[in-house]
């Protein structure tokens, strides 16, 4: 029996995912780093099995409601863990975006600023004292009436509605309108109500024009269709809804972000005219603290704020003491470029998460194990030292702090590193090394130990000659200001600087229509798809040629069974209680909704006949179950498949499987499976390929994979651009435009851009030091 103060967290016989009934004893209160490649199993180590088991404790000492809820949720698959302590997890999954969520909701910081302005703003002469609540945009006691809180309005006119008057109703004047049935039906309510729908738009009155895009009205009337030859339509009762009003309905309620961006379309965006943006009521947008309201100082970014705030008074004193000591966590890693009102959505991943980071320095907790997500992605190496700084604080507060990470420099400054592999998926699954960081140089079978002790310089590789360039700009964008950039063409551009400094902001401009782009591809990491319904098979269109394999076999002939039969997506072969989601959705309260093996299909998805229908001897739910590296054997004579398969792993994904839920894969991980779906096609044709920081998510290995493949398009004839933060792709370009010197407002400026060996050497470069380090024998990333 170990001690209660045991020093160590002991985890036997781990067995979640591909782990291979793994023992691994990790040190209390100290920086503990998870490696491996991709893939490994480093995360169902630390998050699938430490985290896991810690969320289970803590559910079974709450009530007996989620307890019940545990047992349909399942437990990590582990012999035992001992010396385990509560836990807090900071993964980098996005909560569901809003514009109401900010950096200043995420931080708590909106809350001080408020408290701030109630208790000891400047209030207009007779004015009463406000609550708290009424500086806020998300409440009724704040948001100005007009735009509800969101600052913007949106408007419609006739000319987006109707982009060629010409056009009659019949062919398609309405741009706005809904295709397919919805807008013929719209088209027929139209006829049935006397309009003439074959008359140009521009020969309507202008008062009938009037009614049919802007009224609120919605009369139902009798439509009874032209009759299709062969078919026999009935009448029906249509309700007419008028273009302004489908547009804003659609943009406001629609859960698909293809029909929202449709209706953006039509729609134009001007702040509000009643608070000015301000989003706030005019009685809030009168109290000042330094001369300044509410909305002003939350458009500021951190590092200004905080100069900023009064020091007279008892009151604010006290209030602008907590407001500093919150963003002096935030300015350190590396993220004082932000504003408070700043919107969720637009940030990345990897900043979402180093604001949360920031927020537990504040919450005063020890004794607990902070399970981390790569808190390094999207982090140039000049921030990187402030992070370490900041693991290093949670770890002197009294907390052990594992974190999962690829990150060179991160591992060099933890006190104990787990290496988990050797290889992916099936080849991985074990643990190669736990113990202090030099130790792992001994380990002869590790991927990591030969990227994180070998100190020769990179490869010299000949810079590639452009055959033209594209020029983009003058750039006025957030933080750039009348920028000009040129990307050649036919080489392998790298766009770095520190984080804010306008690096997505200039690449977003690159469109397919400026000259000599030709054809655009732009991979990013936003999820393949959002529920489990969505997975690797699916994206990439695998999934469709597996089922026609399926459908062909004997078994499936004799009883009928089409290529629908074997789709999890509609009824028929799919298991009704999940309805092919293999999970249902468990509901917990106060905690976020989690997912649990279907009771009924044990998540196999499909319902039993389908399932008793094999191919060479697997049911189609086992041939989901496959890695890509198997399925590849699986289907070696299947051209259509095996041309897929190679794609996934020329891009390193050969331990994904086929049905992994897209809610399962990163962002790095999303981006690569895009990145296959368009290497499989095999484009003659020039084109461009965007890629935002490809390499997040990968081991120094897994980069190799990756890079190999980005040459190969270069070599082919086209052209790559890449914003990235790993100095060892910088290296490998044919060109680098460092953006910066900081972030924010210090940063939106090209402060070089030339060959890597050139960058290397400008002055004022924040990346310089670091490039001239991965090209002259310093550490690879």
């Amino acid at each position: 029996m170990h001690s209660p103060h045991d020093p160590y967290v002991r985890v036997r016989d781990a067995r979640e995912h591909n782990l291979k009934g793994v023992d691994v004893d990790v040190p209390r209160d100290v920086v503990a780093v998870f490696t491996g490649v991709s893939g490994s199993g480093k995360s169902s180590l630390a998050f699938g099995t430490v985290y896991a088991e810690a969320q289970r404790r803590y559910f079974e000492s709450v009530a007996p409601y989620a307890r019940r809820l545990i047992h349909q949720v399942g437990a990590p698959k582990v012999g035992e863990i001992t010396g385990l302590p509560p836990a807090v997890s900071l993964q980098q999954r996005r909560a569901a975006p809003t514009s109401r969520s900010s950096v200043g909701t995420v931080t708590n910081l909106s809350n001080s600023l408020r408290m701030l302005f109630s208790r000891a703003g400047d209030y207009p002469p007779g004015a009463r004292r406000l609550d708290s609540d009424a500086f806020s945009p998300n409440t009724a006691a704040g948001a100005c009436p007009e735009c509800h809180g969101l600052g913007r309005v949106h408007r419609t006119t006739e000319e987006l509605l109707v982009p060629d008057p010409a056009l009659s109703i019949r062919d398609g004047a309405i741009a706005a309108w809904p295709g397919a049935w919805q807008g013929k039906n719209l088209r027929d309510v139209l006829d049935a109500l006397g309009h003439d729908v074959d008359r140009p738009w521009r020969e309507l009155p202008a008062a009938e024009r009037e009614w049919i895009l802007f009224t609120d009205e919605q009369p139902v009337v009798t439509v009874h269709p032209v009759r299709d030859a062969g078919r026999i339509q009935r009448p029906y009762q249509g309700t007419y809804t008028s273009a302004r009003r489908y547009v804003m309905k659609t943009f406001s309620d629609s859960r698909s972000a293809t029909l929202r961006a449709k209706a953006e379309r039509f729609l134009t965006s001007a702040p509000c005219p009643v608070c000015g943006g301000g989003r706030l009521r005019p009685e809030s947008l009168a109290v000042t603290v330094g001369g300044r309201t509410i909305a002003e100082l939350a458009a500021l970014p951190l590092t200004e704020l905080a100069g900023l705030l009064p020091a007279d008074g008892e009151t604010a004193k006290v209030l602008t003491g907590d407001l500093v000591s919150r963003i002096t966590p935030v300015v350190e890693l590396g993220l004082g470029y932000l504003s408070l009102d700043r919107s969720t959505p637009t940030l990345s991943a990897g900043e979402l998460q180093r604001l949360r980071l920031a927020t537990q320095l504040r919450s005063g907790l020890f004794g607990v194990v902070y399970v981390l997500d790569e808190p390094s992605a999207g982090l140039h190496p000049a921030d990187t030292e402030a992070l370490l700084t900041v693991l290093a604080r949670l770890k002197a507060a009294g907390n052990s702090v594992f974190v999962v990470e690829h990150h060179l420099e991160v591992m060099r400054g933890a006190d104990w590193i787990v290496d988990v592999g050797p290889l992916a998926g099936e080849h991985g699954g074990r643990v190669l090394y736990s113990g202090p960081v030099a130790g792992l140089a001994e380990v002869a079978g590790s991927a990591t130990a030969r990227h994180l002790f070998d100190r020769s310089p990179a490869p010299a590789r000949r810079v590639r000659t452009p055959r033209d360039r594209v020029t983009v700009g003058p750039v006025s964008r957030h933080n750039l200001r009348g920028v000009r950039a040129e990307f050649p063409l036919g080489v392998l551009t790298a766009v770095t600087g520190v984080s804010g400094s306008g690096k997505s902001t200039l690449v977003g401009e690159i469109t397919g229509d400026l000259p000599g782009v030709g054809r655009l591809v732009s991979v990013d990491q936003r999820p393949i798809g959002r529920t489990p319904r969505s997975n690797l098979a699916t994206y990439t269109g695998l999934f469709d040629v597996v089922r026609k394999v399926f459908a062909a076999t004997d078994e499936a002939r004799e009883r009928g069974y089409g290529v629908g039969r074997f789709s999890f997506n509609v009824p028929g072969g799919r298991c009704e209680t999940c309805q092919g989601e293999g999970f249902v959705s468990v509901e917990l309260l106060f905690l976020p909704s989690t997912y649990a093996p279907c009771p009924d299909c044990g998540g196999a998805r499909y319902n039993p006949g389908t399932l008793e229908v094999a191919y060479r001897g697997r049911n189609i739910a086992g041939v989901l179950d496959l890695t890509v590296e198997e399925a590849a054997e699986f289907f070696a004579d299947t051209p259509a498949v095996a041309r897929s398969l190679a794609a996934l792993l020329d891009v390193g994904l050969g331990y994904l499987r086929l049905g992994q839920p897209a809610t399962e894969l990163s962002g790095g991980e999303a981006q690569r499976i895009k990145l296959a779906s368009e290497l499989q096609r095999g484009r003659r044709s020039h084109t461009l390929y965007l890629l935002d920081e490809p390499t997040t998510g990968l081991h120094p290995a897994d980069v190799e994979v990756l890079m190999r493949q980005l040459h190969g398009l270069v070599d082919a004839g086209h052209t790559v651009v890449v914003v990235e933060h790993d100095m060892s792709v910088v290296a490998g370009a044919d060109h680098v435009i460092d953006l910066g010197p900081g972030g924010g407002d210090a940063g939106g400026r090209i402060v070089a851009a030339g060959p890597p060996g050139e960058v290397a050497r400008a002055s004022g470069s924040a990346t310089a030091p670091y490039l001239e380090r991965a090209l002259g024998g310093g550490t690879r990333r």
